[in-house]
């Protein structure tokens, strides 16, 4: 294990989020954000409403900014996400999770507690300096983010499909 699960966790659903901009759009309805919220283990309040899931969508970008940036870069970012929102992180047990880390009231909204859990993230990320395992997809068509918790640092693509997509093509071209 690379890190701790809180932190796996935090930056899988980031990744997931920030890839659900890629063609096609996969967060679009109420739906598709309580699917996302199940999958990632979210807890707290929800509102259900329109705005919230405005609210999530607007996320996208600047997470992407987070887990692209450079350490330095993704340092000032993290702290300037966690002073907005002024997180106080608690060591917390819920839904059958051992003790880990909170940094957000339950009651914050869903957006706020997506950032809040992703900064979290990097500052683990950032103090093991190990950005390299957040990319951009390895398929020049793609600009989906890969997090690669493998231990030999192998994965390339943010999904089977673009893997797919890249050795096809490599296929073909040695044929032709």
């Amino acid at each position: 294990m690379v890190f701790a699960h809180d932190t796996e966790a935090s930056l899988l659903a980031a990744v997931a989020l920030v890839n659900s901009a890629e063609p096609p759009d996969t967060m679009t309805t109420a739906a598709q954000l309580d699917a996302f919220f199940v999958a990632h283990g979210y807890s707290g309040g929800r509102t259900h409403d329109d705005a919230e899931l405005a609210a999530v969508r607007a996320m996208r970008a600047p997470l992407r900014a987070l887990l692209t940036a450079d350490r330095d870069d993704a340092a000032a970012q993290t702290n300037r996400i966690l002073a907005e929102r002024r997180a106080v992180p608690q060591l917390v047990r819920h839904d059958g999770w051992d003790y880990h880390l909170h940094a957000t009231d339950p009651a914050a909204p869903l957006a706020d507690r997506i950032a809040v859990e992703t900064a979290m993230a990097m500052v683990d990320v950032i103090r093991a300096d190990e950005l390299s395992r957040l990319a951009v997809c390895g398929d020049d068509t793609c600009d989906g983010l890969v997090l690669d918790l493998s231990r030999n640092r192998s994965r390339r693509y943010c999904s089977a499909a673009c893997g797919n997509r890249v050795a096809v093509a490599a296929y073909r071209a040695r044929k032709a």
